[in-house]
This record gives structure tokens, C-alpha cells and sequence, in this order.
């Protein structure tokens, strides 16, 4: 039973692939179409007569010119030459809850009835897609506890960017616009302090204690002041440790009358356990792309749900999806409103993905899916606390909720082999590179694995075993680990 799971052999393709726009040749083509018939062409017009003459272009676009077969091959090839979650155990990627998502969500976003809708169609005309925005968004009050909730925002920090707007409404409206100054913790999300600095806010940055890991109740007494905006918090934080007294922090906040905003981009450990509202938060913001079972994207089909208290309903962006009891409706009535942050409705697909998730799940699904994390996350802490090397930061808080925080500090005493040079290693076992953390370091030589949910016993023991055999490689040739990767389409002495 326990023994150590034998690594598979693995080496990256090598393809001398050209970028995509210098292939192909004039003439060649993916698909001819068939001509425009003489009644259609008569009925309709040209097609350019559409566009007004001054957004015409002038010349045509410079397009790569090629056939189907040659752009199958091309992006398959450059497909060979990475790593994803479809392809190896990403359980490195702390923080971005990399878990595996359904491929039937995939199937129904791609439906002609779904994919094939205008963002501008009148609103009788997409009733079944308001439904849905709709219904997602009492899915996410419950589970937050929270009054109301956008999708517009395209990813995470742009979900805390939108609360931080909020904020500043808020006081504007109240007449407080001298309250400058937004309070973070150094290991909350670093959009938690950047996204408030990026409205105009002075930030003011809570350190851990070094017991316990947790920001220090005391030091947030001595910060606040009737300059006091908000709290962007994450919890738990990037160490995987949750703060049990977050509601006193909250509180604090608003003795002084500011409002607080909870960061549950790691909320994949909280489902039907712990709600922003019982906190006592003003608003919320969750990763849908992540937790929800919709691809992380990387960018790309993010977003970023924001959700508020009743009392603040109406700074939220517009338009806002109501029922009347028969019809559903975009709002756009909220003079209060922060206005659009993203065109349309946001990144919907992810939010056709998450919908039909939770729907398979149910709310006893959704905290079977919170207490297997916890488990994954603590036995991931029993296996591979005896590596050589590793150590577990802020030891004393024995129990992690989606992800911990680890060192290798004592490996780069020992044998001059970082957590960088384990990262590059780590991939020539046919894993994705892991999550070192954010900086500061103010964990040593640190990285950051979240099992989360979808990842069996024998993923997490492969991984570990993987971590066992560098550290094995530093301690005995520390040249192996140094000079990684070896086994990708670009070696280290290539770059």
C-alpha cells in the first residue's frame, strides 16, 4: 500500500514549427465558398455597401493564406509542445484551483442556440440565456450569501477592481472622498492591493504574524482612521490558512465606516461551509474560470462574479438581469450604477459552464466537493512533509483548508538547489512547472500545490513522488536539477 508509484519516461515533441503567419501561399486556401446566387445578390446588395465607406479598409487584411490540413497540423503540433490540465497532473498550480472540467459544459456552449446569439438581440429574444444568468446568480447568493451579483467583470482582478469602484461610489455618494486609504494583507492576492492602488488609493499592507501566519488583529486597530476606504481580504490566504477571527477584522472596519470586500478566488475549500455574509462582508468576488468547474483560461474566458450586499445593489454595473414573474429583463436603471466595466454581459460561456455544474452537483455535491479539497490538501501534507528538504511553512496551523504553502529553504542550504531550479526540473517528469508563490518571499525558496478536488490518491502520490525524486537528484547530482529542463522542446543552455 505504500508503495511509491513508478514515473512514467516523458519527453516533449520537438517541432521546427514556424509561426503561423509565415506559412502558406498565395492562392491557398482552408474552404471555397460557393458563389452568391443572383436573386440573393439583387435582394441584399453588396456586402461592403454595410459598412460606411470610412471604416472600409483600403487594402485587404495581410492573412496567412492556408489550407485546412496545414493549420490542423500546425496547432496540433504546437499542442505536443506544452503541458495542460487534459494532458498531466496540475496539482503544482497553487491558487488557480487547476481541476478538471466537465466535457459536456464544453458540448453546450458550443450549441448552435447558444453560440450563435447577438450580445445586441432584444432581450424577448434571448429569454432562455437571461434565465440562466438569472438563476446562476440566486445560485451564487446562496452560496455567498450575497444580494445580488454581476458577471461582467473578465477575470479576478478585475472582479476586485469592480468592488473597489464600488467602494469609491459609495463614499462619493455618502460625500467621504477624503477616505483614501484601502487596507490588504501580504498574503492575500496581490490584485488585492494593486487593483485598490490602481484606483487611487493608498495601500496599507498587514503582516503575518511569524507563529501563526495570520495577519495581526492589533496592527488593523492601529491602521484604520476616518481615511479608512475598505478591506480587500483573501481567506483563506495563499498559505492555505484560514483566518477564524475574520469577522473581528470586519468589524473594525466598519467601526470606522469602511466597507469590506472578500477576495473567494480560493473558495474552492468553502462551498456549504463558510459564507461572505456570516463574516459580516459588504461584497464578494469569486473566479468562476477556476472553483466553478469552468477552465481557467489563462486570460481568456475568464470571469470574474461580484456580488453585494442589498444596501449596495445599486453601484453594481449595468445592466443587471431582474424577473418580473414572466419576463426577464436587463436593468438599466440605477443612476448609482459604477456604469459597464466589460462589454455586454461579460464572459457568459463560463457562466453556461459553472450553471450546469452546480446543477450536476446540488448543494450536497458542492460541500462533498469543499471536504474532499480539505483532505487532498492535508494528506498531500502528510506525504510530503517527509521529503527531504521540504518543510511546511507556519507549522503550527496544523490543518490547511485548498492549498499550503511549502519551503525548500533547507534544500538550498544543503545542496545549493532553489525552488526555481526544482520548478524547471519538475516539468521534465511530464507536469506542469508549479507555483513558486507571490512575492515577497517572505516564505523562503517557497511553492504553492493545491490538490483541490478532482485529483484521486494516486495523482497526489505521483506528484510527491515526483518532488522526492529531485530532492533525491539535488542531494546526490544537484548539476540534474540545476541545469533542468531537459526533457522540453527548449533546454535550459537554449535559452
Amino acid at each position: 500500500m505504500n508503495r511509491r508509484p513508478e514515473l512514467r519516461r516523458y519527453h516533449a515533441h520537438i517541432w521546427d514549427e514556424p509561426i503561423v503567419m509565415q506559412m502558406g501561399q498565395k492562392g491557398e486556401r482552408g474552404i471555397i465558398l460557393a458563389e452568391v446566387e443572383d436573386a440573393i445578390k439583387r435582394t441584399v446588395g453588396e456586402a461592403p455597401s454595410y459598412v460606411p465607406r470610412n471604416m472600409q479598409r483600403k487594402e485587404q487584411p495581410g492573412l496567412p493564406e492556408i489550407s485546412q490540413p496545414h493549420v490542423l497540423r500546425h496547432y496540433l503540433r504546437l499542442s505536443q509542445e506544452t503541458l495542460g490540465m487534459a494532458l498531466n497532473i496540475d496539482i503544482g498550480m497553487g491558487t488557480c484551483t487547476m481541476k478538471y472540467s466537465p466535457q459536456v459544459s464544453e458540448e453546450l456552449v458550443r450549441l448552435p442556440g447558444f453560440a450563435e446569439l447577438h450580445p445586441y438581440q432584444d432581450e424577448e429574444t434571448v429569454q432562455g440565456i437571461l434565465e440562466i444568468i438569472y438563476h446562476f446568480a440566486r445560485f451564487m447568493s446562496e452560496i455567498s450569501g450575497m444580494h445580488e451579483f454581476t458577471f461582467q467583470p473578465g477575470g479576478g482582478a478585475h472582479g476586485i477592481y469592480t468592488n473597489v469602484c464600488m467602494i469609491r461610489k459609495y463614499h462619493e455618494t455618502n460625500g467621504e472622498l477624503d477616505r483614501n486609504e484601502m487596507i490588504s494583507t501580504l498574503f492575500s492576492h496581490p490584485a488585492d492591493a494593486a487593483c485598490p492602488a490602481t484606483a487611487g488609493f493608498k495601500i496599507i499592507t498587514l503582516y503575518p504574524d511569524p507563529e501563526t501566519g495570520l495577519p495581526n488583529i492589533e496592527a488593523l486597530k492601529a491602521a484604520v482612521s476616518r481615511h479608512t476606504a475598505g478591506f480587500m481580504v483573501t481567506n483563506p490566504e495563499d498559505t492555505g490558512i484560514f483566518n477564524p477571527s475574520i469577522n473581528e477584522f470586519v468589524d473594525i472596519i466598519h467601526e470606522v465606516g469602511g466597507l469590506c470586500g472578500y477576495d473567494q478566488a480560493n473558495s474552492n475549500a468553502l462551498f456549504g461551509i463558510a459564507r461572505a455574509k456570516e463574516a459580516g462582508f459588504d461584497m464578494c468576488h469569486f473566479n468562476i474560470h477556476k472553483a466553478f468547474s469552468s477552465p481557467h483560461g489563462c486570460m481568456g474566458p475568464a470571469c470574474g462574479a461580484v456580488g453585494v450586499a442589498e444596501a449596495l445593489s445599486e453601484y453594481l454595473p449595468v445592466p443587471i438581469v431582474t424577473y418580473d414573474g414572466s419576463r426577464y429583463h436587463l436593468d438599466y436603471h440605477r443612476p448609482n450604477s459604477i456604469g459597464k466595466v466589460r462589454a455586454f454581459l461579460g464572459n457568459i460561456e463560463t457562466v453556461v459552464r459553472a450553471y450546469a455544474w452546480i446543477m450536476s452537483m446540488g448543494s450536497e455535491g458542492l460541500r462533498q466537493v469543499s471536504e474532499t479539497a480539505i483532505i487532498n490538501t492535508n494528506y498531500l501534507i502528510r506525504k510530503i512533509s517527509d521529503v527531504p528538504g521540504v518543510s511546511m511553512a507556519y507549522p503550527k496551523q496544523k490543518i490547511r483548508l485548498d492549498q499550503v504553502r511549502f519551503s525548500l529553504e533547507k534544500l538550498k542550504e544543503d545542496t545549493g538547489v532553489g525552488t526555481d531550479d526544482v520548478a524547471r526540473r519538475i516539468v521534465d517528469f511530464g507536469v506542469q512547472e508549479y507555483f513558486t508563490s507571490h512575492h515577497p518571499w517572505v516564505v523562503p525558496e517557497p511553492f504553492l500545490p493545491e490538490p483541490c478536488d478532482t485529483y484521486s490518491k494516486e495523482d497526489i502520490d505521483y506528484w510527491v513522488n515526483i518532488i522526492r525524486r529531485i530532492s533525491e537528484e539535488a542531494y546526490k547530482n544537484p548539476e540534474i536539477t540545476r541545469t533542468a529542463p531537459h526533457n522540453l522542446r527548449k533546454h535550459k543552455r537554449e535559452n
